[in-house]
């Protein structure tokens, strides 16, 4: 399955923040980035300079990991998720939609001369308390969605 489950799906539409992990020479390193979502190519898209640290350690390790959720006291709304992947630079063409629909998303970026990347998630985990407390929807790619309890993730 290309596509995450749409519970997935519906928490990463209603963020707009994730955080990515680089790592380099075993010393890890983490960001906060602006993003949007292309539900049909299941990628996180976001800008970022090339002289940043974490651009600058993809540039060995394209392995990333990252996480989007809610922040929260209230035991009972926690959600978010947690997930690993693989981050690339777009091609031109997608560069191009990938532009105008962060623009209409963040409508300040108009101004940006920075260089768009794309991570395509390869596991997801996310959490949402909803479902019960310490309940996980786990994503694989090329696999379908499954519920979990906490004890086995």
């Amino acid at each position: 399955m290309l596509i995450p489950d749409k519970c997935i799906v519906n928490l990463i539409r209603k963020h707009h923040v994730l955080t990515i992990a680089t790592a380099s020479q075993n010393r890890p390193y983490c960001a906060n980035c602006f993003y949007i979502y292309l539900e049909k190519e299941n990628l996180f898209a976001f800008t970022s300079d090339k002289d940043t640290r974490h651009i600058s350690e993809i540039m060995t390790n394209r392995h990333v990991a990252g996480t989007v959720f809610l922040e929260t006291n209230i035991i009972g709304k926690i959600q978010g998720l947690q997930f690993t992947g693989i981050i690339s630079e777009p091609t031109t063409e997608m560069q191009k939609k990938i532009r105008l629909l962060y623009i209409k998303r963040f409508p300040a970026a108009v101004i940006m001369n920075t260089t768009f990347w794309v991570v395509e998630p390869l596991f997801i985990k996310m959490t949402d308390n909803k479902f019960g407390i310490g309940r996980k929807l786990l994503w694989e790619k090329g696999s379908d969605s499954v519920i979990t309890d906490k004890h086995s993730v």
